[in-house]
């Protein structure tokens, strides 16, 4: 995979171009917000991997203008473990966070599972339940009748717990679950989080909100995903 790196710490780069590189990737530094988005744009990587706090423009200036007209897969590396940061950083647009000092093996994970999440495969089939389609592969959702599917936009974090409840369809994803793989797991204990984010998926996706056939609740537990309704 071809990885655009951004950070303005040059042994981060360093250490960072040696590692992928060492793991058959194909790496382009940048040293700083402005570069890092020309890189995205001439270099057309598969994964960015990018640092908040650089020169020029930051990262979330930089994740923003990604997002207005690419989905390439972001992996924010940063050494900012306040929460706000890591919502901030998804809402805009990363798919994932990690936070400094990290480890070698989680840090390849992480970006070997960008990979895949940005190429499909046979691990990203269509979802269907009531008028909604959930293209898993292409990361986009859509209601209506087929031929006159209207878009529905949801933001990432919106995305990311779609995707983990319809990935596990008539099974209970407790809170504890959900959290740690959205928010990591120093924010467990989070649940205002968790339950405003599934009221907003619920006022996009349900027929009736406030009666939820699909998106259910599991009282004291955690939530499942029902997919021929309840």
């Amino acid at each position: 995979m071809k990885v655009v790196v951004a950070d303005d710490d040059r042994q981060i780069l360093g250490a960072l171009r040696i590692i992928l590189t060492a793991h058959g990737h194909d790496v382009v530094l940048a040293r700083d917000g402005k570069e890092a988005l020309d890189r995205v744009v001439y270099d057309h990587p598969d994964v960015v991997v990018l640092d908040l706090g650089m020169p020029e423009l930051d990262g979330l200036a930089v994740i923003q203008a990604i997002r207005g007209w690419s989905t390439v897969p972001i992996l924010v590396v940063s050494g900012r473990t306040d929460s706000f940061d890591k919502v901030q950083a998804l809402d805009l647009g990363a798919d994932d966070y990690v936070t400094k000092p990290f480890q070698t093996d989680e840090l390849l994970a992480r970006i070997r599972a960008l990979g895949r999440r940005k190429t499909g495969g046979d691990d990203a089939p269509v979802v269907r339940f009531g008028d909604v389609t959930v293209d898993l592969g292409a990361r986009r959702v859509s209601r209506g009748e087929p031929g006159h599917e209207a878009s529905v936009r949801l933001t990432p974090t919106e995305w990311q717990l779609l995707e983990l409840l319809v990935r596990n369809p008539d099974r209970l994803v407790t809170r504890e679950t959900i959290l740690t793989e959205i928010w990591g797991p120093n924010h467990t204990a989070d649940t205002g989080y968790l339950r405003l984010y599934l009221s907003q998926l619920r006022k996009k996706l349900e027929p009736e909100p406030s009666a939820p056939r699909y998106l259910l609740t599991e009282a004291g537990m955690g939530y499942r995903f029902a997919p021929t309704g309840e």
